[in-house]
This record gives C-alpha cells, structure tokens and sequence, in this order.
C-alpha cells in the first residue's frame, strides 16, 4: 500500500500551541496572478534565459518556446487539479506526498528546492549588464545586492508585494512590447525563418538544428515558463484557493507565453543575420533597431524585472521552507525556527534563510546549474504528471476541486514525453541530479522514516470556502 498522507485537521484556537501554523489568506486572484506572472519574469526570462537558446538553437528557438508551451499546457492541467485539490504551501510536494506516498513527496521538495535556490542568483547577476548603460558594476556584488534587496521586501505583507511586483510587472510588459514592435518593424525575414531551424556555425558557416538539439532544449524551454506554479504555493494565502488557484495557473501561463514568445519571433525575424541572432545580444539588437536611448529605457526595465523576479522568488522560496519546516522535514530546533512568522504574517526566518544563501551564491560559478535546473524541472513536472494520474482515487475522488479535461490521457501523455525529454539531457547534469537525490533518499532512510509518526507529516490548511 502507498504510504501517502491523509490532510491534517486545521489548527483552532482551542488546539495547542503546536498545531500547524496556518498563512493569512490576503489576496485574490488579481493580486495572485501579480505575483504568480511576476515569477514567471517575462522579461528577465527574455534577457537573461532566451539569448542562450539562440546560441544553441538560432531560429529554432520560438520553435522550441513554443513546443515547451504546449507542454506546458498539460502541467498546468495538473497543477490547477492538485493545486485545488490540496492547498499547501508546500507546492508539489504537498501534493505529491498527499497522493504518490511521502518519499515521492520528498524527493519533489529536494528537486524544488534546488530550482528555486539556484535560479534567484543566477538571474540576479544579470541585473549589472543591464544597469551597464548608466553605471559599471561588478555582477556578483550587484546580484548580491539584488537577493538581499528581494529579501528585505519578501519580509513585508504578501498584499503590499502584490503591488509593488504589479508595478514592476508593468515596466516588463513594456519592456518586452518595445523589443516586440521593433523586431517586426526591421524584420529581415518571413514567418518562415521561425521554423527554418538553422544556427551560426564556426568560421562563419550555417549549421542546421537536430530534431534531437530541440528535444534536448525542451528542458530549458519547459523552465523559460515555469514560474505559473508559483499559484500553488501561495494557495495558502489566496482567499477562495478552490476557485483561484486554476484560474492563477491557467491565466499566467496564457499570458507568459504571449509576453515571451511573441519577442522571441519578432528577434528572429528582425536580426540582421544569422551570426548576429545566434549572438543574442538583444540590448545591442534593440539599440540598432533604434537609439541609444530606447536600448537604455529597455534595459533599465529589464534591470528591474530582474529585482522583481528576485522578489517574488524569495517569497516563493520562504513558503517552500517554511510548509517543509511545519511539516517536521528537519530536526526540531530547525522546524521551530522555519515555521515562526513575523508581524506581517510573513515567514520571517524561512525568508532569511532562503534570500541570505541566494546572495553568497552570487559569488560561485553557477553556468553549468542551468542543465541542472532543466533536469529538475522537468523531473519535477514528471512526478506531478504522476500525482495528477493518481488524484481522483480513493478519498479524493469526491473532493471539490477543478478538475481537468482529458484525465487520464493529459497525464498519461505528459508522463511519456518528459521521460523522453530526460534521456535527451546530458550525462553531466543527470548525474548531476542524480547525485543530489541519491543524498536526499540517504536522509529519508536514515532520518525521516525511522521518525514516520512525528516527522514529514504533511499537513493542509483549513479550506472552508469554495
């Protein structure tokens, strides 16, 4: 039988003082969509993320966003299942643990993990390229900067961070609009060239993309829109999670994709040549589709998409770290610790521990983690796609909650395609990956299940509104 996790009965006043602690549901679906799209980080993904699926893949990488996307459909699907179904902050490992049994579960926190600490400072460090218009700066001290920044503010109510994420969000849109509209203005060539699947070789010549070089980049583009999870771990928080949580996953993912893909297309058709798209210098590409002046006003937005990204990263992150604390995943000194909250209702030392690390990590050679992070994605979306097939058994069957079309083929279907994905990936990241949770199961068979009746017990808040 599997070993998964009945939901805990919510904490009343009358329980003592060592009940679950619960998050104050604050925001709606506007506020949660924020947030939700801000870690998306249209912008930022565009800037920083795109330009090496250039050099890798040339024209073929709208083609390649594009795929990821429709892929990424079916997980939306399982996310907005499971993410009503079982409103945890805990995110995919609530989730997983609830239906797919507690070390599954646990190996979905240990990949989720290592993708929310790695991807913050590596995007952080690009804040000093785009600041490089108006001021030199070293990228590790600024990216520093920017994840202790972002964790002063993940410290603050999760409503004053909806707006001030909303605001920043804005400038993104705008960010990404200017480049769309220049590229379809110079476009060199046709719609055409978005499938032409063709990259700049060495010594000027053209080499054609692989079927198996686009499979292999699927990791990164499944990554490019990953952020729309972040509506399952603020579930806690939203104030009707039963109907919220679906609409959040769905409309983020809608608009991401809109947002960073129609740029992608219009650099590939408005780059002047191959050599220069395979480059992927966007800054200097916008710059000569205009003027020094409107390359800066991008950049400066892509310099502040990269501080709001830092932002609701960290506060994503806390919330992880803090379930996982109240859930007794680690010693009980450390569960006190992470699972106290500070007078903004905010998990305070969960929000340090996550934001402080970030900043030293910006002083550590952190390029080859992004295969890394591609495997852990798309690893984690894998055991989702799992859960999601076992979520209408048994107790849950009856359980009101979205339901999606097309269970269990959506499932089913995504499960065979990202275990292909997996065996596209190189060797160096899987083992890689491999490693790390190979140390994780280590901890679980020496630590977590010898305490099963008092450690990792997954616990759901209260959900009495539909």
């Amino acid at each position: 039988m599997t070993d998964t996790l009945r939901p805990a009965e919510a904490a009343t006043p009358g329980q003592p003082a060592d009940s679950p602690q619960k998050l104050k549901r604050s925001i709606g679906v506007v506020g949660g969509t924020l947030l939700t799209l801000s870690c998306v980080t249209p912008a930022s993904t565009l800037f920083v993320v795109v330009p090496d699926l250039f050099g890798t893949l040339g024209t073929a990488t709208a083609l390649t966003i594009a795929i990821g996307s429709l892929l990424c459909i079916a997980v939306a699907f399982c996310y907005a299942e499971l993410g009503t179904l079982i409103p945890s902050a805990g995110g995919e490992y609530a989730m997983v643990s609830t239906l797919a049994g507690r070390l599954t579960g646990w190996l979905v926190f240990v990949l989720s993990l290592l993708v929310v600490m790695i991807v913050p400072p590596v995007i952080a460090m690009g804040t000093a390229d785009y600041l490089a218009p108006v001021v030199h700066l070293d990228p590790s001290l600024t990216g520093a900067a920017v994840m202790l920044l972002a964790t002063l503010a993940g410290l603050l109510d999760l409503r004053a961070n909806a707006w001030i994420t909303g605001i920043f969000l804005v400038l993104e849109v705008i960010a990404a609009a200017v480049v769309a509209v220049l590229g379809f203005a110079h476009g060199h060539r046709g719609l055409g060239s978005l499938v032409s699947m063709q990259v700049a070789g060495a010594h000027g010549h053209t080499d054609a993309v692989t079927g198996v070089l686009v499979v292999s980049g699927l990791a990164i583009a499944l990554f490019v829109t990953q952020g729309f999870s972040t509506a399952v771990y603020l579930s806690e928080e939203l104030e009707h999670p039963r109907r919220d949580v679906a609409r959040t996953v769905l409309a983020t993912l809608a608009i991401s994709t809109v947002i960073i893909l129609v740029p992608v297309a219009a650099i590939t058709m408005g780059a002047t040549d191959l050599k220069e798209l395979t480059g992927g210098d966007i800054s200097a590409m916008v710059t000569a589709w205009s003027n020094t002046a409107v390359g800066t006003f991008v950049s400066l937005c892509v310099a502040l998409a990269i501080v709001n990204a830092g932002i609701v990263m960290v506060i994503q992150n806390s919330r992880v770290l803090f379930a996982s604390a109240r859930d007794k995943a680690w010693p009980t000194p450390v569960n006190t610790l992470f699972s106290r909250l500070g007078r903004f209702g905010s998990p305070w030392v969960a929000t340090l521990a996550v934001g402080v690390p970030g900043a030293l990590f910006c002083f550590v050679d952190l390029d080859t983690l992004y295969g890394v992070t591609g495997v852990s994605v798309t690893a984690m979306y894998l055991l989702v796609a799992v859960a999601a097939l076992l979520g209408r058994r048994d107790a849950h069957r009856h359980t009101p909650a979205w339901r999606m079309p097309l269970w269990p083929a959506m499932p089913v279907l995504l499960i065979v395609v990202l275990a292909y994905v997996l065996t596209q990936q190189d060797v160096s990241y899987l083992l890689w990956t491999g490693g790390i949770t190979a140390v994780a199961t280590l901890y679980w068979a020496l630590y977590l299940r010898p305490r099963a009746a008092t450690h990792w017990l997954v616990s759901l808040p209260e959900d009495t509104r539909p």
